[in-house]
């Protein structure tokens, strides 16, 4: 089970653009919580928290507290100020252990392919299902070791227990090749091999 990260939250009253500028000179950011026929919730964030609980998982699974009650969250979108990159808005959307719960995780290539070889990445990330509660941060694709023309497609990712996907099994996701340069050269060599050989052979026959 993965554990949720403790944000320090208040529930706000204000909105508008203003009372955003205002949270966040105040080291605050703007947020509101979503789900479960509840009304929906805006509250303000610390944060520093913010960014350390979503620093590698955009899926983060979140406590805030609501009218004194402890409400577990999953981190749905995260808006970012376009120059600055920092964190101005968060839309949560609140979940219940057990409950199966639609996201999108990155895919990570890990390990060394045979030497004289190259990865390529055809898809970034993959949409799963999983409970709220074990959402892998990311899916490693493992390379050590991998000769050219090996493929890695949705149907062998390691999704790991209790996590599926309805995407195409047939999809790929990550390849090994010999890289397009190596080919070339490989090839030129080779033709040259051919011309010296076929050079020798017309000498003897003289």
């Amino acid at each position: 089970m993965v554990e949720s990260v403790k944000l320090t939250n208040t529930v706000r009253e204000d909105f508008g653009k203003g009372a955003a500028r205002r949270l966040r000179r105040a080291g605050q950011i703007p947020a509101v919580v979503y789900g479960h026929g509840a009304e929906t919730t805006h509250i303000a964030l610390d944060a520093h928290e913010t960014f350390l609980a979503v620093r590698y998982n955009q899926n983060a699974l979140v406590t805030v507290t609501i009218n004194g009650t402890d409400q577990l969250a999953l981190v749905r979108d995260i808006q970012r100020h376009p120059m600055t990159w920092d964190i101005e808005h968060v839309d949560l959307i609140g979940v219940r252990a057990g409950e199966q719960v639609e996201v999108t995780v990155p895919i990570t290539v890990v390990g060394e392919p045979a030497p004289g070889t190259a990865v390529t990445t055809d898809l970034l990330t993959v949409t799963i299902l999983a409970d709220a509660t074990m959402i892998p941060e990311s899916i490693e694709v493992d390379v050590e070791g991998k000769p050219a023309g090996t493929q890695f497609r949705i149907a062998d990712l390691p999704l790991g227990e209790g996590v599926s996907t309805e995407m195409d099994p047939e999809d790929l996701v990550v390849s090994v090749i010999v890289p397009q340069g190596d080919t070339a050269l490989e090839e030129a060599d080779a033709e040259a091999a051919e011309a010296a050989a076929a050079e020798g052979a017309a000498e003897d026959t003289e």
